[in-house]
């Protein structure tokens, strides 16, 4: 293989670990933006979308495209559970930020306990589909295969929804408003708690996406959501808390850095938090956080 072969199959690589770690960190930098809250759960519901689309991949009757939809709606409904059932409960308390974080982080360890109840704690694997198994080639020595190109295109065409619905429809104009000043759209007449509701269900449906996608790139296994949060937390600092743009360009940074680190032991590990420190001491609120967010 050659040097510019082995460059662009890092580059890639990167990308595709970006674009996987985006669509868990968008859900997550959605809820904070809109919630106001750090939910220590998100990871946890990644890997509740991972098992779902391979329990549903390899039934009798299932296929990818169905796998990738049952994961969506389940995680959904276990996001719209949690909040409405539990966080909502904790809105307004003086110790608020400290007990939303306790609170989700039991349901980590619940949810956790849970899969590995039902499932076991052995790692499981499933094939992409074979729509999507083979390589883009561009040249003789340049591919891509083409279940990462598809993944990359779902990451970028999720970016570009958001902000599109963010910017140019009622409910996203409505989800700014309330995310800026909660009390005066309680006073606007819109139903925040409501609203609330709605916008982690769409925070966990993309956490069960990412998860779902991720499936046939990667071992499956109880502890997926305890290492993935981690990355995700990572990728938000970076590009900035509520910043869906920073989000991608965080995930994008930390892939390339991980495909990079991959070849020397402990540096796909090291590289991120390294990348972590130097963004905080330069820009704390991140590279898209503060005002831009």
């Amino acid at each position: 293989m050659s040097f510019h072969s082995l460059v662009f199959d890092q580059i890639i690589t990167g990308v595709s670990i970006g674009s996987r770690l985006f669509l868990v960190a968008v859900g997550l930098s959605l809820i904070f933006g809109v919630l106001d809250v750090l939910n220590f759960s998100h990871g946890v519901l990644y890997m509740v979308g991972a098992y779902m689309a391979i329990v549903v991949m390899q039934s009798a009757f299932g296929n990818f495209a169905l796998g990738v939809v049952a994961a969506i709606a389940v995680v959904a409904i276990v996001g719209g559970i949690l909040e409405a059932g539990f966080i909502r409960r904790l809105y307004g308390r003086e110790e608020e930020e400290l007990d939303q974080l306790l609170l989700t982080f039991a349901f980590v360890l619940i949810i956790t306990d849970g899969v590995r109840a039902i499932f076991g704690s052995q790692s499981r694997l499933v094939s992409a589909p074979e729509a999507l198994s083979g390589s883009i080639q561009f040249t003789s020595s340049l591919a891509i295969p083409t279940y990462r190109a598809f993944v990359i295109v779902m990451a970028v065409l999720v970016l570009a929804a958001i902000l599109a619905a963010l910017r140019y429809t009622n409910i996203g104009r409505i989800v700014r408003a309330t995310s800026s000043d909660r009390e005066m759209a309680r006073l606007l007449g819109i139903n925040v708690p409501k609203l609330y509701t709605g916008v982690f269900i769409v925070g966990a449906a993309l956490a069960g996406l990412g998860g779902a996608l991720a499936a046939p790139m990667q071992s499956i296994s109880p502890g997926l959501g305890n290492q993935v949060i981690v990355d995700a937390f990572v990728v938000v600092v970076i590009g900035g808390l509520g910043s869906f743009a920073g989000a991608f360009v965080g995930a994008m940074i930390i892939g390339l850095l991980i495909a990079l680190g991959s070849g020397v032991a402990g540096a796909g590990v090291l590289f991120p938090f390294l990348a972590m420190i130097v963004v905080l001491v330069w820009r704390p609120t991140g590279l898209f956080g503060g005002a831009e967010a």
